[in-house]
């Protein structure tokens, strides 16, 4: 073989490389390209999701945190009685978070009213039906806990915190340590109720109220 047919093989082999090193570049180029194609189309795809999700994660949060059930007639006891909806869903969270057993004194439901409270509610509002078997339906059960609510702000001059300690603590008790606290000339408040488990209630109560307000304000009719 001449010199110069050594030099143009050589020269073939040498342009062979450089193109198939070409290809081979393009090809990872357009592997790259690929990649992050993917990569983009993955994170959209994710943020999307997260997107259409959150609502109903935080819906799911909050009935697992802050449960609501029977917004309707919370709204319409709320609107009868002339009480804040969010107090009422509050009295049910303490008492048994939308989720009624009997208690082991044998109040009743969801607001857990005891039967005689309740015969006292339905005399006093003149309900000539009752009977205590009525209390495990929802929508009596919040309409004689509703009644109870606003017995007891009307009894104590509108007071949330001595309506609250009375629906849990009893108005006997309540009545006697506004006496004291007047008899020693100063105001009753919450830090001054003497039963722990009450004074605990009447602050759940009065967080969740809050906490009702800004998390379900159209579920309770705030817009």
């Amino acid at each position: 073989m001449s010199p110069s047919s050594a030099a143009g093989i050589s020269s073939r082999r040498e342009s062979d490389r450089t193109s198939a090193a070409r290809r081979a570049a393009a090809r990872r180029r357009t592997a790259a390209r690929r990649r992050s194609a993917l990569i983009i189309v993955g994170v959209i795809t994710v943020f999307v999701v997260v997107v259409l999700a959150m609502p109903l994660f935080r819906k799911a949060v909050n009935e697992f945190t802050l449960p609501l059930g029977y917004q309707d007639v919370i709204r319409q006891q709320a609107a009868e009685k002339h009480l804040d909806p969010a107090l009422i869903a509050a009295v049910i969270y303490a008492e048994t978070k939308f989720d009624p057993r009997p208690s082991s004194a044998g109040a009743e439901g969801l607001m857990q009213i005891l039967p005689q409270t309740a015969a006292f509610l339905a005399r006093r509002s003149g309900a000539t039906t009752f009977t205590t078997a009525d209390l495990a339906t929802p929508a009596v059960n919040i309409a004689y806990g509703s009644y109870y609510l606003r017995y007891l702000l009307d009894e104590y001059g509108g007071n949330t915190v001595l309506a609250l300690a009375a629906y849990n603590g009893g108005e006997a008790n309540v009545s006697d340590w506004v006496s004291r606290a007047h008899a020693q000339g100063h105001r009753f408040t919450v830090n001054q109720i003497p039963f722990p488990e009450t004074q605990a209630y009447v602050r759940k109560v009065l967080k969740a109220q809050r906490d009702y307000r800004l998390t379900y304000p159209t579920e309770l009719g705030y817009r």
